[in-house]
């Protein structure tokens, strides 16, 4: 029988950035909170990245980042108006 080790740990403060010492981390919180938003609406859609591309009126280069996770790309701005393009796509009850 192996004798059970104890496990140091910290508590976070519920922004991985902040805590790893980034200096812009509200804005890079944001940015990961309002781009995973999307790309969760855009997978429940099942689109293919052309039909995105359109729909959010980017490049197909772009759609592949922003489906990667590549969040740090986007303006907060530009993330706010992919959400408002699919506002009008999305019913509201799938909002909650």
């Amino acid at each position: 029988m192996t004798k059970a080790r104890k496990v140091e740990y910290e508590i976070g403060s519920g922004n991985v950035f902040a805590d790893l010492g980034l200096e812009d981390a509200d804005e890079l919180l944001t940015r990961a909170q309002l781009g995973h938003t999307v790309r969760l609406i855009l997978k429940a859609k099942k689109l293919k990245q052309r039909n995105i591309a359109r729909l959010l009126g980017i490049d197909q280069s772009e759609v592949s980042k922003l489906m990667n996770g590549q969040y740090h790309l986007f303006a907060e701005g530009r993330l706010l108006a992919f959400l408002k393009s699919l506002a009008a796509v999305i019913p509201p009850t799938l909002w909650c």
